[in-house]
């Protein structure tokens, strides 16, 4: 059994999307996290070891950080065709989007958004946000999908980003084709609907 720790409108949120794209049988624990507004708290059921989402429990084993997580549910549903197995030639770009989006996607939205793109040691390290949109766009103006005419888990990763704060991803036609092409696919009004316990209890 899979079971899903999620905080409402949170980055737990894609999980159930890509639990709804893969078919999964899963359960969610509804939980509490602090929020950037002060709200919220710590819940001590949450077996995150920093108390924060996602968490995913599969069988007793614990699974956390979203690149990790998306990794191993598409590994586990091959037949959903979500993310390449092992012998396809997207493997090795599937996994690289996978870490980009761990290891400089966030890191520099997350420096802009808090005052700290300009920072040279920062930009130096993780890159900055001229190369990230250069990236972007350098991928999307060519093809529908980070892996080209394939959606994958990398897809949603980064689709959830935009739809949490927009400004963010790179501005013109071209993301906002994309983020509209992704967000119209059903399995996430599936999730959507799932995304609070309030929600899910509306007929």
């Amino acid at each position: 059994m899979l079971t899903l720790y999620h905080a409402p409108q949170s980055r737990s949120t894609r999980f159930l999307w890509l639990l709804e794209e893969l078919g999964a049988d899963y359960k969610i624990a509804y939980t509490n996290i602090p929020r950037r507004d002060g709200s919220g708290a710590i819940d001590p059921a949450n077996p995150h070891p920093d108390k924060k989402v996602p968490a995913l429990v599969h069988d007793g084993v614990l699974v956390t950080e979203s690149a990790a997580i998306a990794l191993y549910l598409t590994d586990l549903h091959p037949k959903a065709q979500i993310g390449p197995q092992l012998g396809d030639p997207d493997r090795g770009p599937y996994l690289t989007w996978l870490a980009y989006y761990a290891g400089v996607v966030e890191p520099v939205v997350n420096f802009q958004f808090n005052n700290l793109g300009d920072h040279v040691g920062l930009r130096r390290t993780f890159r900055g946000r001229e190369e990230l949109e250069q990236r972007l766009l350098g991928t999307l103006s060519k093809s529908p999908y980070l892996l080209g005419e394939k959606f994958s888990a990398a897809d949603i990763l980064l689709v959830s980003l935009g739809q949490f704060a927009r400004q963010m991803l790179p501005a013109g036609e071209v993301i906002d084709a994309y983020l509209k092409r992704c967000q119209s696919r059903p399995a996430l009004a599936r999730a959507l609907a799932k995304d609070s316990p309030a929600s899910r209890a509306q007929p």
